[in-house]
């Protein structure tokens, strides 16, 4: 039975976990929940699950979620802020982390998770972005698991199973091309936020869906599979799917093709993950490959001369240290100022190249620890803003 603590419950993967959880209930407990400030679903997730500690990110919200519990006769203990999150990864009854939090958030509560020895399933990109130097030795320091929740780096770990990394030769990343898929540069001048987030298979969060109209996500994704699986860079691919059939294939030195493929869920990889190292029960409907959407797939090159943060994060990856961090950083905030209608949809990549044109230069050298790491994510934010805030005054 794994025992979890899911960072991030409210959110889409959360709550998918906690579908996981439902379908299997003798295979699971809920230990610990978080959520930013939704607690009305914690409240429900709370009831149902019984976990024995929560935190709410909002102070206000954490004490108005404790009262609502102490009325209905709970007892699960409530904490609040980014402690809160840390002491939800890390409590002792918890064997497995589900890092679900969005963005660079999600960071310190799994690494102070995996320093108490937690195994984690991660779902949050930016934690290996930002800090997978740090993070990757660790996890071999401790002796814990990494298990991947995203369902690209989910079928390149199974893919993987069983063969010698040696013979790896290409990772081939999948992406559905997100809503502009064949669009021009001037097409996306004029992108509403309403365009942005109408993704054209996949249900997501917000900032999760912007970074897919961006296809920043697959600039992330190649980040996490350099760190994940230990390879260059250079040698991974980005391959338009829009049928997000196939979740990613890897290429063996022999020239062997291994694909994983399924319909497009979260679950299945939540899953996957979850019962690592045995398979669980079917809960996802089988794959039909007689199903008409499966007749034709079809495989295009990302454009990285429209979707340049692609090439930016080639970079970024290539250079490591802080350059990454900084990367993330000037994202998640243009990311926020794009949906709050302050910048463009193409001011999300002058926000980000700028930030880290200005900033590279001060972050090569400094010393790779987890504070030099957030002291920099606080440092590229500021820059970040401040080069939005030039954008809307002209």
């Amino acid at each position: 039975m794994r025992r979890l603590s899911i960072l991030g419950s409210t959110g889409s993967i959360g709550k998918q976990t906690l579908e996981v959880v439902r379908k299997a209930p003798s295979d699971f407990t809920v230990e610990a929940l978080t959520c930013g400030s939704d607690i009305d679903t914690l409240f429900d997730q709370i009831k149902e699950f019984r976990p024995k500690v929560c935190s709410v990110e909002n102070p206000s919200k954490a004490k108005e979620l404790s009262q609502k519990l102490k009325d209905s006769g709970i007892d699960s203990e409530v904490l609040t802020g980014k402690e809160g999150n840390i002491a939800c990864a890390c409590i002792d009854s918890c064997d497995t982390v589900v890092g679900a939090i969005v963005g660079f958030a999600g960071l310190e509560p799994v690494y102070h998770a995996i320093l108490n020895g937690k195994d984690i399933a991660l779902a949050n990109k930016e934690t290996l972005v930002a800090g997978g130097d740090v993070i990757m030795p660790l996890i071999r320091e401790k002796g814990v698991s990494m298990l991947p929740i995203d369902s690209e780096h989910s079928a390149i770990w199974q893919c993987l199973k069983g063969e010698d990394r040696d013979d790896l030769d290409r990772i081939l990343i999948t992406a559905s091309g997100g809503p502009f898929r064949g669009k021009s540069r001037k097409d996306l001048e004029n992108v509403t936020v309403e365009d942005a987030l109408h993704h054209p298979t996949w249900n997501m969060g917000g900032k999760i869906t912007i970074d897919s109209a961006t296809m920043m996500n697959k600039g992330l994704e190649i980040i996490e599979a350099h760190h994940l699986y230990g390879i260059d860079c250079c040698r991974i691919d980005v391959v338009v799917h829009p049928q997000s059939v196939i979740h990613s294939m890897i290429r063996l030195k022999d020239g062997s093709v291994l694909a994983q493929m399924g319909k497009p869920s979260m679950v299945l990889p939540i899953e996957v993950a979850l019962y690592y190292p045995r398979r669980g029960p079917s809960i996802v409907s089988e794959f039909d490959p007689f199903d008409a959407a499966m007749a034709n797939l079809t495989f295009e090159p990302c454009d990285t001369d429209v979707f340049r943060l692609v090439k930016l994060a080639y970079d970024a990856g290539t250079k490591g240290g802080l350059v990454p961090t900084v990367m993330n950083a000037a994202n998640e905030s243009a990311v926020r100022a794009f949906l709050a209608g302050k910048i463009g949809f193409l001011g999300i990549e002058k926000t980000v190249f700028e930030t880290v044109a200005k900033m590279e230069p001060l972050v090569g050298g400094l010393e790779l620890t987890i504070d030099a790491i957030c002291q920099t994510d606080k440092e590229a934010r500021i820059r970040a803003d401040e080069i939005i805030d030039g954008i809307i005054k002209t």
